[in-house]
């Protein structure tokens, strides 16, 4: 069984391969040895994958094409996990595992496993010695979450729960370091998200919602249950076109507009290939090149806005006054 949290270099029996033909065209694959993968490249036998090295370049067996037969990590998960529902995507994954300040040994409370791609990646953040406390309202994407949690190696870092957390809350107490919300309606599980943060210690909590007016009844919540530092991001993917231009020196320069004025006056008058005046403007050597990239002025990929705030631990005084 091939495991999320370490790497093995050779291909067995019942290992998870991820099958690369291109960007934009992965698949998993299950080892069966008396499985064929078939795709437009041709047939490719799960007995040929088995003992080959993760990484391998594997040609189909009529040499019309290859692909690469890839060790599983969360990223590509994330690319090929079936969704059962909307999924977090990297750029999201990556800010809010930093913001909510996730490493080795941290506890973290996830309410909306969904198809389990966030639960991977934070998974492996907290392994070897953290543990992740993953509920699910819908018990049929428990169910199929469970089972990848199970197929991946994770089920001693995940613990997931087919549960309500708007009508029951999370039954955790005192507990966790931070707190992921991807619910539609997170507000009415903060007084529950509160209870379950370590009590003593400074946490951290994320709600992830699509739309604003989400953001703002959840912003209300926070502060109304003495959350601070309330702030709200947005993820954009943003690409940069990259091209180059040649730099000239003063003297290509000038070269170049003298060139430019002279056809522009003898535009009606038909030059000759050796002509003098070409000869001795004309710059003999291309110039080099500056690579300069261009941004797009829409941004598009929002997904869902990160509203983060933080948790204050309770005093010693604050317990005594109370008593």
């Amino acid at each position: 069984m091939t495991s999320f949290l370490s790497y093995k270099t050779f291909i067995e029996e019942g290992d998870l391969v991820i099958a690369y033909m291109s960007r934009e065209n992965m698949t998993p694959l299950i080892m069966d040895s008396k499985l064929t993968y078939n795709n437009k490249f041709g047939t490719f036998r799960h007995s040929d994958m088995i003992g080959k090295e993760y990484g391998t370049k594997m040609p189909s067996h009529n040499g019309r094409g290859f692909m690469y037969l890839l060790h599983p990590t969360p990223e590509l998960w994330t690319l090929v996990v079936p969704h059962r529902t909307q999924i977090l995507y990297m750029a999201d994954i990556s800010f809010i595992t930093t913001y909510l300040d996730l490493k080795p040994g941290s506890i973290i409370l996830e309410s909306g496993t969904g198809s389990g791609s966030f639960s991977h990646s934070l998974a492996r953040t907290i392994a070897p010695n953290g543990h992740l406390y993953t509920f699910e309202y819908h018990e049929e994407r428990a169910k199929a979450a469970r089972q990848d949690f199970e197929k991946h190696g994770l089920s001693d870092i995940i613990t997931i729960e087919c549960r309500d957390a708007y009508k029951d809350g999370f039954g955790i107490t005192d507990l966790v370091h931070a707190v992921f919300l991807d619910l539609p309606a997170p507000w009415d599980a903060i007084a529950s998200a509160k209870a379950a943060f370590k009590q003593n210690r400074i946490g951290k909590i994320c709600c992830f919602s699509p739309c604003i007016e989400q953001v703002q009844r959840a912003c209300v919540s926070l502060n109304k249950h003495g959350f601070v530092e309330i702030k709200m991001f947005e993820c954009l993917i943003r690409n940069q076109e990259v091209h180059t231009i040649p730099i000239y020196t003063v003297k290509d320069a000038v070269s170049k507009i003298k060139v430019q004025q002279d056809k522009k006056r003898k535009r009606n008058e038909e030059e000759s290939s050796d002509s003098k005046a070409a000869k001795s403007a004309k710059i003999k050597q291309d110039p080099p090149n500056l690579y300069v990239s261009k941004t797009p002025t829409e941004a598009k990929g929002h997904t869902s806005y990160l509203t983060f705030a933080t948790f204050l631990p309770v005093l010693d005084d604050e317990v005594d006054r109370v008593n």
